[in-house]
């Protein structure tokens, strides 16, 4: 049970962050998946009055503030657009619309959720972390880092020409996924990000290190680098999956990435 003693809707991000230097005191956004835990909070760092729940788009990139919820990265127009969807499609299976109408994209981010469809979305773009006092760092930094009492301001995405998929294979709908796989390609660089997230571990990016993909794209190509995925992504078992058919649906949702992103 979450068990909070005191609570302060704070005026200033220098507010929120002197507070949460003291390990008992927590910000909390949504509180959706924190509540299901068992805490005791001393202090509860509310930061709805700062402005940080709208998503900016300019010429050059996205900004998503920290409270924005996943609701509204899932319907905002421009970042569908530039996703070919699949924002839409990786965040419409979490839980349900009222979920998602309270979950904050800051805290998906800073949780570093083994199974978050929000973090495997991200971290293959040119994605980073505006910290507050540590600065912007790239997302797939970010991620591989241990936790510590900074504060997620804003992800900030870079408008690259992508093409992009994305799937999530779960038992049931709504369900936590079993895996999870977005694959980017850059258009023009022949450079592609394959992400796998759910293995249950936090997601991971698989980068083509071998120049497997370099030139033509078929499928031998595809086939090549979809084993190449399955040797270099690290899976365990839990009671969803083995690690075994996560490393053949790494494998396979791979193939069906490179696919759509060629076609």
């Amino acid at each position: 049970m979450l068990n909070i003693q005191n609570y302060r809707k704070v005026e200033s991000i220098e507010e929120a962050y002197e507070l949460n230097q003291k390990k008992a005191n927590r910000i909390v956004g949504g509180m959706m998946w924190m509540r299901m835990g068992d805490n005791r909070i001393n202090t509860a760092i509310d930061m709805s009055g700062l402005g940080l729940d709208k998503i900016e788009e300019t010429e050059e990139e996205f900004k998503i503030g920290c409270m924005t919820s996943l609701r509204q990265l899932e319907n905002h127009k421009g970042f569908n657009e530039y996703t070919n969807g699949c924002a839409k499609e990786a965040l419409r299976h979490i839980v349900g619309v009222q979920f998602r109408n309270l979950a904050t994209v800051g805290g998906s981010i800073y949780g570093r959720y083994g199974f978050s469809d929000v973090l495997t979305l991200l971290i293959g773009l040119d994605s980073y972390v505006e910290l507050y006092k540590g600065g912007i760092v790239s997302l797939k930094e970010y991620a591989a880092k241990s936790y510590d009492r900074d504060i997620i301001v804003s992800i900030i995405v870079k408008k690259k020409p992508v093409k992009m998929f994305y799937e999530a294979v779960r038992i049931t709908e709504t369900d936590l996924p079993v895996l999870t796989c977005a694959g980017v390609g850059f258009s023009g660089s022949g450079e592609y990000n394959m992400c796998i997230g759910a293995r249950p571990g936090r997601a991971v990016v698989v980068e083509d290190k071998e120049g497997i993909l370099k030139g033509v794209v078929n499928d031998e190509t595809i086939e090549s680098f979809a084993r190449y995925v399955r040797e270099n992504v690290s899976t365990e078992s839990n009671m969803r999956g083995s690690a075994e058919y996560r490393s053949h649906l790494a494998e396979e949702l791979t193939k069906r990435a490179l696919r759509a992103v060629n076609n």
